[in-house]
């Protein structure tokens, strides 16, 4: 018996600007989109390829012992490689060369030139790779935000999170499969954070994690060539089932400054949630000068006046 409902992505083929604005964006809803022109990458870009022209230069990996990746807990280390280097031990499934064991898994998710202030954008720290890939303009130039070169090992899986912008999958080699959840369900998803404690999806721990069976997830397959639109906030699971390369496009859909300034990775909380957090986290702190059968009532008070003020009739 499964342990959450399941649901597959809509699929749309022949997807252009005007068909994406008018059919698909306005859904909401993550959808996978077919027959978009790429340009030559999904042709181009092999192992050979990629390490010859990527060039030799050093990049900041992610690598773990085991297949599944873990944020919350980091059961994994930071490494770097030499880029040409890095994207063989990437495509092969044993090592004669490891940080950890032969058999490890890498994960490569592009930084800006300096990590701290700048935002990953392909055509900066790849631009010979970039002249190969056509990034679908379904969004106004002014409102791009990143374009994040990424690269997985065969069967590496990265934990659930969500992030507030949108943005646009762009897989270019290998099959990746796509776990995603709505955001509506992140009662159920055990957040800290932006993450999901519930790092196995597929067979999750119910006794510690009883609420994910109300989840609903939506699954999909992408081919080389797909691209998946990601709509903000929805919760999202992936696991590369060959050698995996492909390219995430965000753009802010809101104005910029809902957006914190400061945010380089798109997934800081917009201004206004981030302090009505804060303020939520204020309130709970002056309850706790009540007795308990106070706090139980004016907390209580607290979620139904929420609850009262809120529009997730729209994921229905």
């Amino acid at each position: 018996m499964d342990a959450v409902s399941r649901a597959a992505v809509a699929v749309f083929g022949n997807v252009d600007k005007e068909s994406f604005l008018q059919r698909i964006y306005p859904l909401r809803r993550p959808a996978v989109l077919k027959g978009i022109p790429l340009g030559p990458c999904t042709s181009k870009w092999t192992v050979d390829y990629l390490s010859t022209t990527g060039g030799s230069q050093e990049v900041k990996l992610h690598v773990a012992s085991v297949p599944q990746m873990d944020f919350i807990n980091k059961n994994f280390i930071y490494r770097t490689l030499p880029f040409d280097v890095f994207v063989k031990r990437a495509a092969e499934p044993a090592q004669a060369e490891y940080f950890i064991s032969q058999d490890e898994k890498y994960y490569l998710r592009s930084l800006g030139v300096d990590p701290r202030k700048d935002i990953a954008d392909i055509r900066k720290q790849f631009p010979s790779l970039a002249e190969d890939i056509n990034i679908p303009e379904f969004f106004e130039k002014d409102q791009f935000f990143s374009s994040v070169f990424r690269i997985s090992s065969p069967g590496l899986q990265l934990w659930t999170h969500y992030d507030v912008m949108d943005n646009l999958l762009i897989q270019v080699k290998g099959r990746k499969r796509v776990i995603l959840f709505s955001p509506r369900d992140a009662p159920y998803l055990y957040l800290t954070g932006d993450k999901s404690e519930v790092l196995d999806v597929d067979t999750p721990d119910l006794e510690k994690y009883p609420q994910f069976v109300k989840a609903q997830r939506y699954e999909c397959q992408l081919d080389p060539g797909d691209v998946l639109f990601i709509p903000a906030l929805w919760f999202h699971n992936t696991v590369a089932k060959e050698f995996g390369v492909g390219v995430n496009v965000f753009w802010k859909q809101l104005p910029t400054d809902c957006y914190d300034k400061t945010d380089i990775y798109g997934n800081k909380d917009p201004v206004a949630a981030s302090r009505a957090m804060q303020i939520l986290d204020r309130a709970l702190k002056t309850l706790e000068e009540l007795p308990e059968e106070y706090r139980d009532f004016y907390a209580r008070r607290m979620v139904l006046r929420i609850q009262s003020k809120s529009y997730s009739s729209h994921y229905k």
